[in-house]
């Protein structure tokens, strides 16, 4: 099966199987291996900034104790986080909104998944407006439908996505679209769950206008079922390894 031209290809916290994930050195690798976007998260620190970082706490990549949100950005910059990937990632430290927005080549996007609450919705807004990317390479994605709600009240312009776990909870589509509704969600950004998500689900979430984004997609079998069904981004570990599988049509 080669992957239609118009499924997008989304690097997971940059190409974060070869690289530290969340990191300058992850984001400029999804670059060259292809990507059509990437995908990486955000965190407010103690004196305002945004950084990029997944986990509350800072123990699995950075080693160190306390949460994210309870540092400067002085002290989060004294952090290694990329010896925990590999040697050849030593020094690689936790990178700004600002210097992420800054890779993004023309034609690409980034989709920014913000972890923490609403509070942060002034800032992001000051920095992507500061990166002079237009608002459809930046769309929010984001776990809180408050997080949705307080970025199309604040920038009806910036694209929106709902993520959603279909494997910790299945839902129905209306239950879906009724909730992106409320939020005025522009996408819905899905864990890819076959056994839920199929062509008459994904049909519906298109059908309403929104986004259809799945995540995390490592394994071509997968990315098949996925695209069967009809959506329109894969979010992956494996940008460049993905789109190379899809394009010369391979079934395992």
């Amino acid at each position: 099966m080669t992957a239609p031209a118009r499924v997008e290809i989304i690097g997971h916290r940059g190409a974060s199987l070869d690289a530290p994930e969340n990191t300058l050195a992850s984001l400029h690798l999804a670059w060259a291996q292809g990507a059509d976007a990437v995908e990486f998260d955000v965190w407010q620190t103690r004196d305002g900034h945004i950084v990029l970082f997944h986990d509350a706490t800072l123990v699995r990549t950075a080693g160190a104790e306390g949460r994210v949100a309870d540092h400067t950005l002085t002290e989060l910059r004294l952090l290694d986080v990329g010896r925990w990937k590999s040697p050849a990632f030593a020094g690689e430290r936790i990178a700004t909104l600002a210097e992420a927005l800054a890779t993004v080549p023309a034609g690409k996007r980034a989709l920014i998944e913000v972890k923490c609450g609403p509070e942060v919705v002034p800032e992001l807004d000051r920095l992507l407006t500061a990166s002079g990317l237009p608002p459809q390479q930046t769309p929010v994605i984001s776990f809180s439908a408050n997080v949705v709600a307080a970025v199309k009240q604040r920038r009806p312009d910036l694209p929106a996505y709902w993520v959603v776990d279909l494997e910790e909870r299945p839902r129905a589509p209306e239950e879906l679209l009724a909730g992106a509704k409320s939020v005025a969600a522009d996408g819905l950004d899905l864990s890819a769950s076959p056994e839920v998500l199929d062509a008459t689900f994904a049909g519906k979430v298109l059908a309403a206008g929104l986004r259809l984004c799945v995540w995390t997609v490592d394994g071509v079998e997968l990315a098949q079922q996925m695209l069967g069904a009809g959506v329109e981004s894969l979010t992956t570990n494996r940008p460049g390894w993905l789109r190379g599988q899809l394009a010369c049509g391979a079934s395992t």
